[in-house]
């Protein structure tokens, strides 16, 4: 298993490489995304460099701003908005302090977040809360996984990043059939192409197994359709605005979530 101190070099080499292809281009939209992720890259290395407290921290930050995205989409109220952040943010810590108490934690944080609407009595909307709130403890709360991974989770961010990006491209290129109505702009080809780029990744990176495999091919392209879902019922095409070039953070992060939670199933 690759160490966060053996990932050092490919994500500076893969850095460099994709910074040499975005200026041959000189496409002003790639140039902010490698900016990005130039930014970014080291920051997420250097928490996970810190083993679980760094990577606790790293993860409730991502977790709040994500609960703040995903609370908008689905029109979430201040105060459940709070309750699924708080939620969220206890599954990380207790994985990282008490992890044998993850699912007393995970039940309380349902209870608090089914307790909103029922307390208020809110007969209208109080249906959609729940379930909206629900599914984000659920999709969110994997994001508590990244401590109880550790190397495995920063593998898996590189990966399904890079299995991403040859999709788009590979997509856009190939054509062919639509990946679901969900996404025109995704297809089976661009699909494919990127699970092939993410398992070599995890080849050259030692962490090749069936659970990775089946986390980066399937579960990175659910994880995808997932936020698209979301977006569409909310007629937007980003999370957010405040990330340059990608939009927001949760559309950065939705395809390794749900890697996350196959890696943790199987696990």
């Amino acid at each position: 298993m690759t160490t966060v101190a053996g990932l050092v070099p490919y994500l500076g080499g893969a850095l460099a490489a994709g910074g040499l292809v975005v200026a041959a281009t000189r496409r002003r939209e790639l140039m902010v995304r490698w900016c990005v992720w130039a930014v970014g890259i080291p920051l997420v290395t250097a928490a996970f460099w810190f083993g679980p407290p760094g990577i606790a921290v790293l993860a409730a930050m991502v977790g709040v701003v994500a609960v703040a995205e995903y609370g908008g989409l689905v029109s979430l109220g201040r105060v459940d908005r709070v309750l699924l952040g708080a939620a969220v943010v206890g599954l990380v810590l207790t994985v990282w302090l008490a992890p044998g108490e993850v699912l007393r934690v995970a039940a309380a944080g349902a209870l608090a977040i089914a307790g909103a609407p029922l307390l208020s009595g809110d007969a209208e909307h109080g249906l959609r809360r729940l379930a909206a709130g629900l599914l984000g403890l659920v999709w969110l709360g994997t994001l508590a996984g990244l401590v109880s991974l550790g190397a495995l989770g920063l593998v898996l961010f590189v990966a399904v990043s890079i299995a991403d990006i040859v999709a788009y491209a590979a997509g856009r290129r190939l054509g062919g059939p639509r990946l679901s109505p969900l996404s025109p702009a995704k297809r089976w080809s661009g699909t494919l192409a990127g699970a092939a780029a993410g398992l070599g990744a995890l080849a050259v990176l030692s962490s090749l197994t069936w659970q990775t495999a089946l986390a980066v091919a399937v579960g990175g392209p659910v994880g995808d359709l997932l936020e698209s879902m979301v977006k569409r019922g909310a007629h937007a095409k980003d999370a957010g605005r405040w990330l340059p070039g990608s939009g927001g953070l949760l559309d950065r992060i939705d395809s390794l979530l749900v890697a996350l939670a196959v890696v943790l199933v199987l696990g």
